[in-house]
Parts: C-alpha cells; structure tokens; sequence
C-alpha cells in the first residue's frame, strides 16, 4: 500500500518546517520501510534486529527492532514468566484453598498428639492404683503442674514469638500438653473407671459431632465472639457462687457442669471455623497452626471436665 504524501503544516503547532513532526517529513529511518523525507530525529531511529520476545526463551517473539527482551539466564533461573502453553501457566500462584487445607492438617494432626498424650496420662493414673495413690499422697506435684500450665498458657497466648518461633513453639506446647495431662490424670483419679469412660465417650461423641457441623454449616459462629466472652464471663461468676452454695443446693454442681459444657462446645464451633477460615467473617493465619491447636485442645479438655463432673461419681 502506498503511503500519501502528509500536508505541510509548517509552523502551525509544530516547530519547523514540513511534516507532522518536528522538521520535515517524516523523521529518517523508521525501521520497516517508512520514506525517509527530512529531519526531526536526525539520523531516525537506530535499526535493530529482532531480539528475544516477551517471555524468555522465545527468540523472535515481541517487538522486532525495539530490542524489548529479558536477561537470557532470568528462565533457567525460574525467575521469569512462564511460557504459554506451559502446563504451570495455570498454576502461577498458589491458592489459599490449599495453604488452608495443609494448615488445617496440619492443626489436628497437632491436636491428635496432644489428646493421646493427655488420655495417655489419665489412663494411667485412672487404672494404676500406685499412680492414684502417688498423686494423692503428693499434692505439690499437681500445684507446680497448675502453674507451670497458667504460665505456659499466658505465654502461648499473649507473646506471638514463643508461639511462632520453631523450635520453642513445639516445646511450649509440649511442655503445656504433659502439665494438662498430668493434672487431668490426678483429677479423675477421683472418680471411679466407669465414670470416666463413660465422660471420653461422651467427649468423643460430641467433639466428632461438632466437628462435622462446624465444616457442613453455613452458621457463622466467628461474629459471636464477644456473646461467648460474656457467657464465660457469667459462667466464673457462677461457678465461684457454687462453692459456697453446693452444701445448701446439691443440684448446683450439675447445673453449673451443663453450662460449662454447653459453653466450651459453643466455643469449639467457634475456634473451629475460625481455623477454617473461607466465608466466615473472622480467621486464623495459617502461620498460627500452634495456637489453633491450643485452643482446640483446650475446648475438647474443658468439655470433659465438665460432663466428668455431671456422670462422675467420687470414689473412695
């Protein structure tokens, strides 16, 4: 196709004289065959030959002449783009669905360690007469354990490096999850074995059944968080009125385990989905696998005292 000559706009808008652009004509040299009709650019623009494209390792493709081209060592480094038709161009970035999936297996896989290691220590203290004699006879053991469990706990929870940094945040919670079990173990060593298999059952159960209805519902228990701190809040106070009131109400004691036990459930829904994260309206990061798993823990421990204290019958 012929290009026609453009009108000489001399010096209206444009310095010079001649063409569209500055001087006349055309400037010099446009690579592809533009007619070469005067100054502007002098000289033109420089020709270059065609250089690697737009994503490298693909010679020829992009921009011939602008040299528009990318170090040829940035793709074997696996710093540049992927190229097309590449089976890993769909896959460029990672997808939350999967960082939430391998964090969430990564929390009960946690989690299923701590409740062997805790039911571990009350089955040996349940069934071992040497082990319920120990303990009784050994109170202070179970008051270093007590606090050595509040101060692990306060750690955990209100100073994010000991709860992120490896390897202090696994020792941490190691070291919380054999206090918890100790002291859970002296605790039932009170109650007879029937009474206590029968409180793991009903854990078991419930823990399984709200586990699966946290996942399947489209409820979202994350934006209840503070009608949960006010019924823990109602919950202390109760449970301090019980200790004066129980030799006057003997029922106290069982009204005082179902809402203990109705809250803690509550509150594993809530702790639940908080780990899950997706539509509900609040999450955990996924770096926080340490403090998911806590507070599991803690939801699944709390329920058993509790229906421990409604089934349990004291022994001798």
């Amino acid at each position: 196709m012929a290009w026609q000559q453009q009108p000489n706009y001399g010096n209206q808008g444009f310095p010079g004289a001649g063409g569209p652009f500055p001087g006349a004509g055309y400037p010099g040299g446009y690579p592809g065959g533009y007619p070469a009709t005067g100054g502007g650019y002098p000289g033109g623009f420089p020709q270059q030959p065609a250089q690697a494209g737009f994503y490298p390792g693909q010679p020829g493709v992009g921009f011939p002449g602008m040299g528009f081209h990318m170090p040829p060592d940035v793709e074997s480094q696996g710093q540049g783009f992927p190229k097309q038709g590449d089976s890993d161009f769909q896959g460029f970035e990672f997808s939350d669905k999967t960082i939430r999936q391998g964090f969430i297996r990564k929390v009960y896989s946690i989690l299923m360690v701590q409740l062997l290691v805790t039911f571990g220590f009350v089955t040996l203290f349940v069934f071992n007469d040497g082990m319920k004699l120990w303990s009784r006879r050994n109170p202070g053991f179970m008051i270093g354990a007590l606090v050595l469990t509040f101060v692990l706990l306060i750690a955990m929870t209100c100073c994010e490096s000991v709860r992120r940094k490896s390897p202090m945040n696994v020792i941490c919670l190691g070291l919380f999850t054999v206090s918890e079990g100790f002291l859970l173990g002296a605790i039932s060593s009170n109650y007879d074995e029937k009474s206590v298999l029968l409180a793991v059952g009903l854990t078991t159960v419930i823990c399984l059944a709200l586990t699966v209805f946290s996942f399947q519902t489209k409820f979202d228990m994350t934006a209840k968080g503070g009608i949960l701190f006010i019924f823990m809040i109602v919950l202390f106070l109760f449970g301090f009125l019980a200790m004066f009131l129980q030799s006057m109400f003997p029922l106290i004691k069982i009204v005082y385990g179902c809402m203990g036990a109705l809250l803690f459930s509550a509150y594993l829904v809530y702790d639940t989905q908080l780990m899950m994260g997706g539509k509900h309206k609040y999450s955990i990061s996924p770096e926080e696998y340490i403090f998911a798993a806590l507070n599991l823990y803690l939801d699944i421990i709390n329920i058993f005292i509790y229906i421990l204290s409604i089934v349990g019958s004291r022994g001798d």
